[in-house]
């Protein structure tokens, strides 16, 4: 039998394709050294995106080429360095590898839900993840993370956000002293509230700042495209014209502000009865049109679900609560999504090099 070595193992690597960039892994340098003991090859593997499929697919390869070659097993050890936005000189959170804008120029479409849900996916499948309330006149998150209280500072410069299930938050809602109260304020205050929410804060680094965004068009976005690079935006809407009509315009600030469209969430698409039909109560096709107007995919259809509502309601997203219920696993899905789409993007932005990254981090060693 032919003897194992490093050199041997490291040929049988080239034929190992990252699922996301379809190049050799080994050539985009994701891989480490391998170390052999005992027939067991021992390798890191680097990754650009959160996502358990990709991770497994990796696995089975692996297992695959080395035993071809004679290995009894491979253990794999995954870290995931995500890409990092491009920023400016005075951008106010430079330590966040990736800022999300979860919008939409309608209300009451289920934006503040799905912002929660996306950052607990986020979280749940190992990234470093802040959500950050913008929406300075409605603020959803102090009620549906069930977080009361309010932040402080240690060295009075700073502010440290609110915690909850392994996030950082931040939201005007943690400043007043009764979420009854209302805020009334005009742009300039609520654009200097906005500023001090993302530089005065202490978000260290985050792998993904997920901003929830206020209805409209108005001063929050336009501040938010002047002091920073964000990755993207995520468009939600319901499937009824009534609501598209305020979400063509939401894209269309978009455009106008070069912030680029990650995706389309169409909220609400139907309701499943006790029987398991679907009913759309809202109508059908909804996303598709704004999707196809943002030029950008469909990347999910949320059911019109009293599990999803209940769970908000009770400070604790359906995501953390049930993660394997189908709603919940719709939002995971979603966020797996997004985060490939960052990671292929990046990719492209480096002429098909391996991005640039900072900070590597650890993930489960699966075996």
């Amino acid at each position: 039998m032919t003897e194992l070595t490093v050199e041997r193992v490291q040929t049988a690597l080239r034929q190992v394709r990252d699922p996301i960039y379809g190049k050799s892994m080994l050539e985009l340098g994701l891989f480490s050294q391998p170390v052999l003991r005992d027939g067991v090859v021992s390798l890191e593997v680097t990754l650009h995106a959160i996502s358990d499929s990709n991770q497994r697919q990796i696995v089975a390869d692996l297992e695959r080429v080395v035993g071809e070659i004679g290995a009894s097993r491979v253990d794999v050890q995954f870290k995931v360095e995500a890409p990092m936005r491009r920023t400016n000189a005075d951008d106010p959170v430079p330590q966040v590898r990736n800022v999300i804008l979860v919008m939409s120029g309608k209300g009451g479409v289920g934006k503040s839900t799905c912002a929660a849900n996306l950052a607990l996916a986020f979280h749940r499948a190992g990234a470093r993840v802040g959500l950050l309330d913008a929406d300075i006149y409605g603020p959803s998150v102090p009620t549906m993370l069930g977080v009361s209280g309010h932040p402080r500072s240690t060295d009075g410069k700073r502010i440290e956000p609110m915690e909850r299930f392994g996030m950082k938050l931040m939201s005007i809602g943690f400043l007043i002293e009764s979420d009854k109260d209302a805020i009334i304020w005009r742009g300039p205050m609520v654009q200097g509230a906005l500023n001090q929410f993302l530089a005065d804060v202490e978000w260290g680094e985050l792998d993904y700042l997920v901003l929830d965004l206020p209805p409209g068009t108005g001063d929050v976005a336009l501040s938010l495209a002047q002091r920073l690079k964000s990755t993207g935006a995520v468009i939600v809407t319901t499937p009824q014209e009534i609501a598209l009509q305020d979400v063509y315009k939401s894209v269309s600030m978009c455009r106008k502000l070069n912030i680029p469209i990650l995706g389309v969430i169409e909220n609400m698409s139907y309701f499943v009865d006790p029987t398991g039909a679907r009913h759309a109560i809202f109508g059908e096709g909804g996303g598709a049109k704004i999707a196809e107007f943002a030029e950008a995919p469909l990347i999910g259809q949320i059911p019109l679900d009293p599990e999803v509502r209940q769970w908000g309601d009770d400070g604790t997203p359906i995501v953390h609560a049930r993660p394997d219920y189908p709603s919940a696993r719709t939002f995971t899905e979603i966020a797996e999504t997004l985060s490939v789409r960052i990671a292929r993007d990046a990719f492209e932005r480096a002429g098909e090099k391996a991005p640039d990254t900072e900070g590597p981090r650890r993930l489960k060693i699966l075996r």
